[in-house]
């Protein structure tokens, strides 16, 4: 690695055509576990947006087209390789009452952080009933229980009826029912709602290529670990960790069942794509399997073995897994390095980011090396040591793609924010 000055200079008097090949081409290769030209740098930098723009994150939410105009000013700002914004909008939530979520002017002030609300909206007594048809379960029972405006769902007769044929469809007068029809209507305005959002995203997207800065290639369709599902959404902490002591027969099973689903979801949903690399990818956020959580015993039978077994099947399907490794896995370590060489992207959260170089550097592409904590309330002269150490270290060799610990950027300084890029381009040339 090299520390010339130089190196900040070597995008001058390229056309934005030009720069985002170049860009693209680092990311792809970093992915393939190759040493690019430079270390790449991403800049995930959620709510940071509307901080630089001045405007409250409701008010980027309920303005897409100034929340275009924020990402474009941003990116042509700091001039990172890649660039992501706010994640998700409060649309959905406010259409369906969402009673698991809250949002900057959803059930948060103007200026709020996104929450997940927990609760065990599966009761440990809904097992049965989950494991013999859990999309019935799901539509009849949880969604009424997670989403108000949903309730008239739970008035429906059993999903199997559907193959009753005719007989079957004598149920349908029950669509006349208010409450179900109220659900119904729901149900297609968050559809409409979602089918908008997304020439708003690709407009952003190409905006964005336009002047040079590519798309992230590795993010896909959005699964979770066997265990996190039947945690994050279902049980909660509390009940998943009673389950293993109470009922781990029937929490195994469940994991099977919805690692099952899960992967025919990937499989039809996981497609490649021209804009980002032509990689069909499917993106893991880990929650629960991380060092603080839970033993390594408790681990080899409740995580692992399920989430690596669904691992290796999407992998043999073609698609890349692009997982973010909430908390430390430090302990979890090498039980990753059993993963396929370059079939998995990691992005690390605060695990010891030069020991996973040091055990999973010839496995995975990884991301990470930046606490959010030193953009926020560090100096210049500590950003540029830390960016400087982890280029040496991390990114000897390639297969390391610059970024922070977390998805989100609140708060960060852009004077911090503006010398760690340069930095990692000063510090990051092969």
């Amino acid at each position: 690695m090299t520390g010339d000055i130089s190196a900040v200079t070597l995008d001058s008097g390229k056309t934005p055509q030009q720069l985002c090949a170049d860009r693209s081409k680092r990311l792809l290769d970093a992915l393939q576990l190759k040493q690019p030209d430079r270390i790449p740098i991403h800049l995930s930098l959620g709510n940071m947006v509307a901080e630089l723009e001045g405007a409250t994150r409701q008010e980027l939410f309920e303005n897409p087209d100034r929340a275009q105009a924020a990402m474009v000013k941003t990116a042509l700002q700091f001039q990172p390789d890649a660039l992501s914004g706010p994640w998700g909008s409060p649309e959905l939530s406010r259409t369906l009452g969402d009673q698991s979520t809250k949002w900057p002017g959803y059930g948060l002030g103007p200026n709020g952080s996104f929450q997940f609300v927990e609760s065990e909206y599966m009761k440990a007594e809904d097992y049965d009933d989950f494991l013999e048809d859990p999309a019935d379960w799901g539509i009849r029972v949880f969604l009424p229980r997670v989403f108000s405006e949903l309730n008239g769902l739970s008035l429906l007769p059993p999903l199997g009826l559907s193959t009753f044929g005719y007989y079957g469809m004598l149920n349908v007068g029950i669509f006349n029912h208010p409450e179900v029809e109220k659900a119904l209507r729901a149900l297609a305005k968050a559809s409409q709602l979602q089918a908008e959002s997304m020439p708003r995203q690709r407009a952003t997207m190409e905006r964005l290529v336009a002047l040079g800065f590519p798309p992230m290639p590795f993010f896909g369709t959005l699964l979770e670990a066997p265990f996190d599902f039947m945690s994050d959404t279902l049980r909660g902490m509390k009940g998943i960790f009673l389950d293993m002591r109470r009922c781990p027969d029937k929490l195994l099973a469940a994991q099977e069942k919805v690692a099952r689903f899960q992967l025919q979801h990937a499989i039809v949903s996981s497609r490649p794509l021209v804009f980002a690399g032509n990689i069909a990818c499917a993106t893991f956020p880990l929650h629960r399997g991380s060092d603080g959580f839970m033993s390594l015993q408790q681990f080899e039978r409740f995580y692992w073995p399920q989430l690596k077994s669904l691992f290796l099947k999407l992998i043999d399907h073609g698609i890349t897994i692009f997982v973010f490794y909430e908390g430390i896995w430090d302990k979890r370590l090498k039980y990753l390095a059993e993963l396929p060489k370059g079939k998995t992207v990691g992005w690390f959260q605060s695990s010891d980011i030069f020991k996973v170089k040091e055990v999973l550097g010839d496995t995975m592409c990884i991301l990470g090396g930046m606490p959010v904590s030193m953009l926020s309330g560090g100096t210049v002269e500590q950003v540029r040591e830390r960016t400087k150490k982890v280029c040496q270290i991390v990114g000897k060799g390639g297969g390391f793609i610059m970024t922070t610990g977390t998805g989100e950027m609140e708060g960060c300084k852009p004077e911090l924010v503006k010398a760690w890029v340069d930095a990692t381009k000063e510090f990051g040339m092969y």
